[in-house]
């Protein structure tokens, strides 16, 4: 798994690599330069064709810039640079490489005419923006933005706020983004997540402080080697079992599928507590799993001793009977430790019934979507998307739960401070029954930690369900397009992921 740092994070790695490790910030510069060029040049095509333009700030950023066309310009390219600020107000480190630039006859432009070049290079802004783009600038941005150029991005896409995200006023839009030494929070969020097209980190030499390290992250494929080995003699009670508190009447679809993502992501027996009138429709769409359909003190006891992992809320709907029956099982779960996954209807049951909390503690792991969120903690929709990581980490401390805050970009914090971005997934899992088969999956994965000794954290178990919950959804769209796959689809893709696991 990598770091995400946001900018005042990465301003502290800079000063610790030059001040206390004694690498020159020129040095760093240098290297820098030097993988932009790298990554360009993939892209680049003959060097009598290209005609390259870099505009710069005045910054530390408009110095990479500045090295970036000197480099290009040595290898044969037709680079050029322009400077958006004034060469008073450029840092000791950007006027040094303005002097490096000229002296190696480095062309500098300036009468702008953006229909002139195949690249265009945004050296502008770095991750120390902190106010809108305006003026001049954000003139100069919006007719980048309108070439018909190659467009790549150093660091981070000007006008991207580095921490959220977040469009500045205006922002760059790039085909290419070569940020450095660590993703920004603000590549992983939307817009600046699509404002940075294809983003490469760059490794230049910047590395964590051993004294101040980072506690968020997100994960990659070779993660899935955290998932442990399946036991060649073990039986279906070995794998795992899997109750789940859902469906209502009229409302069978979310057991459906929450209980065939459990199957399907390594859980050995499913069992769905729920009404009457739902039993011949799962077990026609779902004969692998059990039903009971008896709500009695009896029957619940006996359920909830056979179960390894609860699931509570898919479909559950919010009458009396449904609260009786989140109300028994969570509060039963809470005494005896087992781990739950409370979704759907069962967030919606715990916001009107704030009491509840008492039975939410570290066994339990919430997914609500950003809805769900506002209910169960009072904030707003626009003041929860102002700071989606804030806010799922304070929920998590407070309640002492893990939380998966669902978005484009989930977030999962742990009670201790966790906290995961997931960067798998797409906008064809914007679909209905999507968050139940999220919640089987859920399931599922702490199944296969029953027996492991892998010390894995609930919020490590959590993000990787979130992120083979994303692999499955990227599978079902390159083979269905995004627009009309379904969450069935996503369900029938997490074999082929568990598959291709490390």
């Amino acid at each position: 798994m990598k770091e995400v740092v946001t900018g005042a994070q990465m301003k502290e790695l800079d000063e610790h690599t030059i001040e206390r490790i004694g690498i020159p910030s020129l040095v760093l510069m240098e290297r820098a330069a030097l993988k932009v060029v790298e990554e360009m040049k993939k892209h680049l095509k003959d060097k009598n064709a290209e005609k390259i333009l870099v505009v710069c700030g005045s910054g530390n950023n408009g110095g990479d810039g500045l090295a970036v066309a000197r480099l290009l310009r040595l290898e044969g390219y037709c680079a050029c640079f322009y400077l958006t600020g004034t060469e008073e107000k450029m840092t000791d480190q950007a006027r040094q490489q303005l002097l490096i630039a000229r002296n190696c006859e480095t062309q500098e432009v300036h009468n702008l005419n953006f229909t002139e070049y195949t690249t265009i290079v945004d050296a502008i802004f770095g991750v120390g923006l902190t106010r809108p783009v305006e003026g001049r600038y954000g003139q100069v941005i919006s007719e980048m933005n309108a070439a018909s150029a190659f467009k790549v991005a150093v660091d981070i896409p000007s006008g991207v706020n580095s921490d959220t995200g977040f469009e500045m006023g205006i922002a760059f839009r790039a085909d290419l983004t070569v940020t450095f030494a660590f993703r920004k929070r603000g590549l992983c969020f939307y817009p600046g997540r699509m404002y940075g097209g294809e983003i490469i980190i760059a490794d230049i030499g910047i590395y964590q402080d051993p004294l101040n390290k980072s506690f968020t992250h997100y994960l990659e494929k070779q993660d899935l080697s955290l998932l442990p080995d399946r036991i060649p003699y073990g039986n279906k009670g070995t794998f795992g079992k899997v109750l789940l508190v859902a469906g209502s009447p009229g409302m069978c679809g979310a057991a459906f599928l929450s209980a065939q993502a459990a199957l399907k992501s390594s859980a050995g027996m499913v069992k769905i507590q729920t009404v009457e009138e739902n039993r011949i429709p799962l077990q026609t769409l779902l004969p692998e799993a059990m039903v009971c359909c008896d709500f009695d003190e009896a029957s619940n006891e006996n359920i909830l001793n056979w179960c390894d992992v609860l699931v509570i809320g898919p479909g559950l709907g919010v009458s009396g009977q449904s609260r009786e029956r989140a109300q028994w099982f969570l509060k039963a779960a809470a005494k005896s430790g087992k781990p739950v996954i409370l979704d759907a209807d069962g967030l919606n049951l715990l916001s009107v019934h704030r009491e509840w909390k008492e039975y939410v503690g570290k066994n339990v792991i919430v997914t609500p979507h950003i809805g769900e969120m506002s209910r169960l903690c009072g904030k707003s929709i626009g003041e929860i998307q102002k700071d989606l990581i804030k806010t799922a980490s304070d929920y998590a401390r407070e309640t002492q739960c893990v939380c998966v805050l669902k978005d484009a970009c989930t977030v999962t914090a742990g009670f201790d401070g966790e906290v995961f971005l997931n960067l798998s997934g797409n906008e064809g899992m914007a679909t209905a029954g999507s968050g139940d088969v999220l919640s089987g999956v859920l399931s599922g994965i702490l199944c296969m930690y029953l027996s492991a000794g892998k010390d894995v954290t609930l919020a490590e178990k959590a993000a990787l369900g979130v992120y083979i919950h994303g692999l499955a959804g990227d599978a079902a769209a390159d083979h269905l397009g995004s627009r009309g796959m379904t969450a069935r689809d996503i369900n029938e893709f997490l074999p082929e992921i568990l598959k291709s696991r490390g």
